[in-house]
């Protein structure tokens, strides 16, 4: 059994308040490097909250603090070490190079208003996260954006495993069938967004 498969019998062996700081450390340690799935261990959490274990609304809150300290960890080692960081094998291998690189451009492109999109996308979360915090990027930008995306996200999964009663496989199979398009999807909003806010600025400056 696996580290993540174990945790997630812990979880569901849990209750009240423990379940509560299970989850919260979790979230956190994968900011750590723990072999977490946060999107499974969020979907089997929301779940848990039809059998009594969690309230929806508690497991909202704790899972919003636990993500922004999870993502604000991700970006501070970003800041802190850059791309010397992924000199070390393993770091090399959990965040590839090239993933990095393609972030780094969408950054200098779209600015950090990229991390609201992205925190739906959970293949290119991390890389995001960390090529924001290795071009320096404010810490507020990344709380404002991440934390905004935060709490549009975590009430929707919550919600949505409830209301296809507890099934959260399959969400992850819906969202694994339609992620081909769902990239393409946010990023053309992200360019109605930004050209909007161009062709503003462009009349306020006329």
């Amino acid at each position: 059994m696996s580290f993540m498969e174990s945790m997630l019998a812990m979880l569901q062996a849990l209750q009240g308040w423990p379940a509560y700081l299970l989850v919260f450390g979790l979230l956190v340690g994968s900011g750590f490097g723990l072999p977490i799935n946060e999107d499974i261990l969020l979907l089997v959490a929301a779940a848990l909250t039809l059998r009594g274990v969690m309230e929806p609304v508690p497991l909202v809150a704790v899972a919003w603090c636990g993500v922004l300290c999870a993502d604000g960890l991700i970006f501070h080692w970003g800041r802190r070490f850059g791309t010397q960081l992924l000199r070390h094998r393993l770091a090399a291998r959990a965040l590839p190079a090239a993933r990095l690189h393609t972030m780094e451009r969408a950054m200098q492109r779209w600015g950090p208003g990229v991390i609201f999109v992205v925190r739906f996308v959970p293949g290119l979360r991390t890389a995001l996260l960390f090529a924001a915090g290795s071009m320096k990027i404010r810490y507020r930008h990344l709380f404002i954006f991440d934390g905004a995306a935060a709490l549009i996200e975590l009430p929707l999964l919550v919600w949505g495993v409830r209301y296809v009663g507890g099934r959260w496989q399959d969400i992850v199979a819906s969202l694994q069938q339609w992620q081909g398009w769902l990239l393409p999807a946010l990023a053309a909003a992200a360019v109605a967004v930004a050209a909007a806010v161009w062709w503003r600025r462009r009349a306020r400056a006329r």
